[in-house]
């Protein structure tokens, strides 16, 4: 009776049976916490037009606050995400989750209570504090509470939770829109925060890394830097409308020597927040690049997606939600059975197909005209969801496995900390890419407004119907629809280059199926594509 001995041996002092028995639940609870970290964004996004709208009914921000209302939050949960893992290691998952949650909530309710564009923006850095905190320390939770052979299954659900709140963030958004005030969408976090932290205090083991990193307070200082640098650059050139602005070029450029300089400190630590010796496995490097260019189209995608739907077709915010639904119900379909489908064709050729996927509905956007057949959206929204979600599962599962499970807060920060850098340029570069042409096209009608409210009448569709609204030119509707269709056309084929990209860098790197036994295959390949 040898048999069963075998595999419970080395499970035995890796996962008590305690915790075995209720992971199910546990994942729930972290999909509980993921859940309003990811709402978040995808509320906001619906909310972007409402802020907007000069006050009272929202804050009177411009396109370049909106871009940096979403981009802090970002940029200060990317930067810190390598630092909130490696204290999860150090002090404890379920202490640095519990906090993480703590500040979030805090942040939510300050947000909800702005009185301008900027402490909006302040208030969303406080946010994105809290929810770096959060991101890494689910997914290291769940890398310990389940045997490896579920690990992918849990992944899988555990994404599937990630389409979830992308589908119920814009349909909460819109009603709350439709019956209070913007603030809403941020104070709806507290009382979830406050369900979570209950069950988490009652549910979650706390677990930590034996031999845990050294902190890295100037790589983390630098690197938040040098991404603000750039990014600032990127927004300014497209607010500007000319990146060839001595400003807009000193500061990308700026960004850039920090980055680099990043990047040489790093490789020369002893103790870097970012291993760099991590990206030497070309498996590796290929998941984390992939879902980089993903978040990089789909974010920007997505921030004019709402001005189509609500200032081109004059959808409300709970029916621009409503819209969005396709995009969110195909992850939820796809996203757990997508391993599966890994098992047949492997990780390379379900990544193409997924990237190509990704690059043709965003080229679809390119089709879009102010009377399209809103049904043709929905198709492309949940094309979109399909291809996402069969990128989003098998990367995550090859990031990591790729790593030793002791460092599973290390391989969850990398794999988010790319994302959201992804997300934040895909932002700042379709943003500035929809500024640009919007304004190089809208400026021809703009002769009848008055010289002192021209430049801001110029910046986004909002500002000219406001402006439109305020000197009672109706006439400028029409021609401030035409310009924002065409700024749109334009982005969505920069989108549909960078997943083209995407699906070249997948199809080269990634592992093909591996049927006899898949983790030497991984390995082999891994090492096998050197020059």
């Amino acid at each position: 009776m040898t048999s069963p001995a075998n595999p419970s041996a080395p499970a035995a002092p890796r996962i008590p049976e305690a915790v075995h028995r209720r992971r199910w639940a546990i994942l729930g609870v972290l999909m509980l916490s993921l859940l309003i970290v990811v709402l978040d964004n995808s509320i906001l996004n619906v909310a972007i037009k409402t802020i907007s709208t000069p006050a009272p009914t929202g804050l009177g921000a411009t396109q370049s606050e909106l871009e940096w209302a979403i981009n802090a939050y970002t940029l200060v949960f990317a930067g810190l995400l390598f630092t909130a893992g490696l204290l999860g290691d150090r002090l404890g998952r379920k202490k640095v989750l519990l906090a993480g949650m703590v500040v979030f909530g805090i942040g939510s309710m300050l947000a909800a209570e702005s009185g301008s564009p900027v402490q909006l923006i302040v208030f969303r850095a406080v946010m994105g504090f809290g929810a770096a905190f959060v991101m890494p320390a689910t997914l290291a939770v769940l890398m310990h509470v389940f045997e490896r052979e579920e690990q992918p299954k849990a992944i899988g659900i555990w994404a599937g939770g990630v389409g979830l709140a992308i589908a119920i963030g814009p349909i909460t958004g819109g009603v709350l829109l439709d019956h209070f005030w913007w603030g809403s969408v941020f104070l709806i976090n507290v009382p979830i925060v406050l369900i979570a932290i209950a069950l988490m205090i009652w549910l979650v083991p706390d677990s930590r890394d034996p031999k845990p990193g050294r902190l890295d307070p100037v790589g983390v200082v630098v690197s938040v830097i040098g991404l603000v640098l750039l990014v600032y650059g990127i927004i300014k050139g497209g607010q500007l409308a000319d990146f060839t602005d001595t400003t807009v070029l000193a500061t990308i450029a700026a960004g850039v020597a920090v980055l680099v300089a990043f990047v040489i400190y790093e490789k020369r630590s002893d103790h870097p927040s970012i291993d760099v010796t991590y990206f030497k496995n070309k498996v590796f490097s290929a998941a984390i690049s992939t879902i980089s260019l993903v978040f990089f189209a789909l974010m920007g995608v997505t921030f004019f997606a709402v001005f189509y739907t609500q200032s081109v077709r004059g959808y409300s915010p709970l029916q621009t939600g409503l819209l969005m639904l396709p995009l969110a119900v195909a992850q939820l379909i796809f996203s757990p059975r997508a391993r599966l489908v890994v098992d047949r064709f492997g990780n390379r050729a379900v990544c193409t197909a997924g990237m190509v996927t990704i690059a043709a509905t965003l080229a679809a956007f390119a089709t879009l005209d102010a009377d399209t057949p809103i049904w043709l959206l929905e198709v492309i929204f949940f094309l979109m969801g399909a291809g996402m979600a069969h990128i989003m599962t098998p990367t995550s599962v090859v990031i990591m496995q790729a790593l030793p499970r002791e460092k599973a807060g290390s391989a969850s920060a990398l794999s988010n900390t790319f994302r959201q850098v992804g997300g934040a340029l895909g932002i700042a570069v379709l943003g500035s890419v929809l500024s640009t042409a919007y304004r190089s096209d809208i400026e021809s009608s703009l002769g009848g407004v008055p010289a002192e409210l021209r430049h801001t009448a110029g910046e986004s569709i909002e500002a000219t119907l406001g402006v439109a609204e305020k000197l009672h030119q109706p006439g400028l509707v029409v021609p401030a629809q035409d310009a924002f269709l065409h700024a749109m056309h334009v982005t969505a084929l920069w989108g549909a280059g960078v997943a083209v990209i995407g699906a070249i860098v997948v199809a080269l790197f990634l592992p093909g199926r591996a049927p006899a036994a898949p983790e030497a295959e991984v390995e082999r390949e891994s090492v096998g594509v050197k020059d």
